[in-house]
């Protein structure tokens, strides 16, 4: 007669044990408080002076689940930064070109004056600028979609006929957005008013002659 097969114990394992053993599963309320406190310390400390280790505190988890999700300070930034400008980026279609370009204009001067955005670029200027790890991606992810959006802006003026075919929308983009962190970084009302006369000055410059 054949030997009964050995009968299997049934688990003790607690409430969370087993999907602790696969891993534990991303909490979407963690992931919030980690990008809002590194949002929050950036404005306070700047990005020389952040520590991991505070933004774990802050949003109350620890300095391993800050690791699990991002690789480096350089990288949880980033994700900070292009969260808070994603918002800002789209032009839409109006029909009017000039209300566009004007709108081109008001979006980053709007996220630098009236948003959280604004204190978080502003602490990562300096770094944008010598430091590959955050300025390559913030480059190739937030501004490459800023380009591109005012890319599809100086098209429509195009095909409306408001629009040389030659404008170039690189060029565009530097003669619309430039002046709002020139007058950030050297001082000047950044205002309707302003952002007005600079859609105004590329119209005139861009117009079919």
């Amino acid at each position: 007669m054949a030997t009964p097969a050995p009968v299997t114990p049934p688990t003790t394992a607690r409430p969370g044990e087993e999907a602790s053993r696969r891993g534990r599963p991303r909490s979407n309320a963690a992931h919030r408080r980690i990008l809002d406190a590194t949002s929050s310390l950036l404005a306070e400390e700047g990005f020389s002076r952040l520590r991991l280790e505070h933004v774990a505190a802050r949003a109350g988890v620890g300095k391993a689940t800050i690791y699990r999700r991002w690789s480096s300070k350089a990288a949880l930034c980033q994700e900070v930064l292009a969260e808070l400008a994603a918002p800002h980026l789209p032009v839409p279609d109006t029909g009017d070109t000039r209300s566009e370009l004007v709108a081109a204009v008001v979006n980053p001067m709007r996220a630098l004056t009236d948003t959280p955005f604004g204190p978080v670029i502003r602490a990562l200027l300096s770094q944008i600028a010598v430091n590959p790890t955050l300025g390559d991606p913030f480059r190739a992810k937030v501004v490459q979609a800023r380009r591109d959006e005012i890319a599809r802006v100086i098209a429509r003026g195009v095909a409306r006929g408001d629009l040389r075919p030659d404008a170039d929308p690189d060029v565009a983009t530097e003669l619309l957005v430039g002046p709002v962190y020139f007058r950030l970084m050297f001082g000047g009302e950044l205002d309707l008013t302003f952002a007005e006369r600079i859609a105004d000055a590329y119209l005139r410059g861009a117009a079919p002659r």
